[in-house]
């Protein structure tokens, strides 16, 4: 069967490794085999595996808190232009993911706006110049709630139990709290030479990275770790959701009162179905990423799980035709780039 058609059928394993990674993308493959009964040898293996076929990557990015503002952009297209729209929002840089909605004729971007004037150029003037663009409208991330450390989907069906997170030792790299102070500023130019690899291959050793950056080993690992520790970057674990059986992804937008938007947001966090929740402005209060099985899953999920909460006063729900774009990596239809053998390394531990 030729490489670009073949699938790959994650088993229980596979999943309780995916699993595994959402809590420290990071760890080697030792702890993670240690903490499944299982051998290292086979855990690095079916990673590769899972890499390889585009099922699952893991990757370091600047986190969107720390950029001067992070925007949800929301396009509306008149029909046959949100494809092309999506796809020139995707090559830039400053977008980190982009998907289609609405049956094709709206468009929804995240966007870093480190320079207000490249928010500027591209929302008050490029997209309303386009004569396919009917709306446009934005909302800014004030809030991302992962302060649990749970903040990750969890929909799958071998999820870990409380021993194996315990022997697993994880501490959540993802969206920790950010903090800098006055002498101690963000990410400098001098980064931008370890943001590339990372961006790549999240899990690239420290030896790796030290060679693809020309520079001193233990250097490069004491960088990468306080800028994950103050919440400059953070590992993320992308999954190709399509790929093992949950085909149906939303957004929804929530209006919540403002004394309840904490409470609600910390709630939401926990639910299995749900990958992101953040605090946005704009008419709705939260922002919620989901991604169930099918339709009747996520009608199921609506109804059941977010019905009880009474403080949720309106609700839209926005399904994902395509992901033209994800963790800052431009999608191969439903896959996720293929890994490179040239950055096939695991991280060491």
């Amino acid at each position: 069967m030729p490489a670009e058609t073949e699938t790959t059928t994650p088993d229980a394993l596979d999943r309780r490794i995916m699993s595994a990674l959402q809590f420290d993308g990071r760890a080697s493959f030792r702890r993670i085999a240690q903490a499944l009964g299982s051998s290292e040898q086979t855990v690095a293996r079916r990673y590769r595996r899972l890499r390889e076929a585009g099922i699952l990557r893991v990757v370091v990015l600047p986190d969107p808190r720390a950029s001067r503002e992070s925007l949800f952009v929301r396009i509306r297209t008149a029909p046959g232009a949100a494809e092309p729209i999506g796809s020139a929002l995707a090559r830039r840089p400053d977008v980190s993911w982009v998907t289609l909605a609405a049956a094709g004729t709206e468009v929804m971007c995240a966007l870093r706006a480190d320079d207000p004037r490249d928010r500027d150029e591209l929302v008050l003037k490029n997209l309303p110049r386009l004569s396919q663009v009917t709306d446009v409208s934005t909302a800014s991330l004030l809030h991302v709630f992962a302060e649990t450390g749970l903040q990750e989907w969890q929909g799958f069906d071998a999820r870990l139990d409380a021993q194996e997170i315990a022997a697993l030792g994880a501490r959540s790299r993802r969206h920790v709290p950010v903090r800098r102070t006055a002498d101690e500023p963000g990410l400098t130019p001098d980064d931008d030479a370890l943001l590339a690899p990372l961006a790549a291959d999240g899990r690239i050793s420290y030896a790796a990275l030290a060679a693809a950056t020309g520079r001193n080993e233990s250097a490069v690992a004491r960088r990468v770790e306080a800028l994950l520790e103050r919440g400059m970057l953070f590992v993320d674990v992308e999954v190709a959701y399509a790929l093992i059986g949950f085909r149906t992804a939303a957004t929804l937008w929530l209006t919540v009162a403002p004394a309840d938007i904490h409470r609600v947001g910390s709630e939401i966090a926990l639910h299995p179905e749900v990958g992101f929740v953040g605090a946005v402005s704009g008419p709705a209060s939260l922002v919620v990423a989901v991604t169930c099985r099918d339709t009747a899953d996520l009608y199921r999920y609506i109804t059941e799980r977010l019905a009880p909460i009474t403080a949720i006063r309106q609700h839209e729900v926005t399904v994902t035709v395509r992901h033209l774009k994800q963790a800052g990596t431009v999608m191969n239809g439903d896959r996720l780039p293929r890994l490179s053998p040239s950055v096939a390394r695991p991280a060491r531990g």
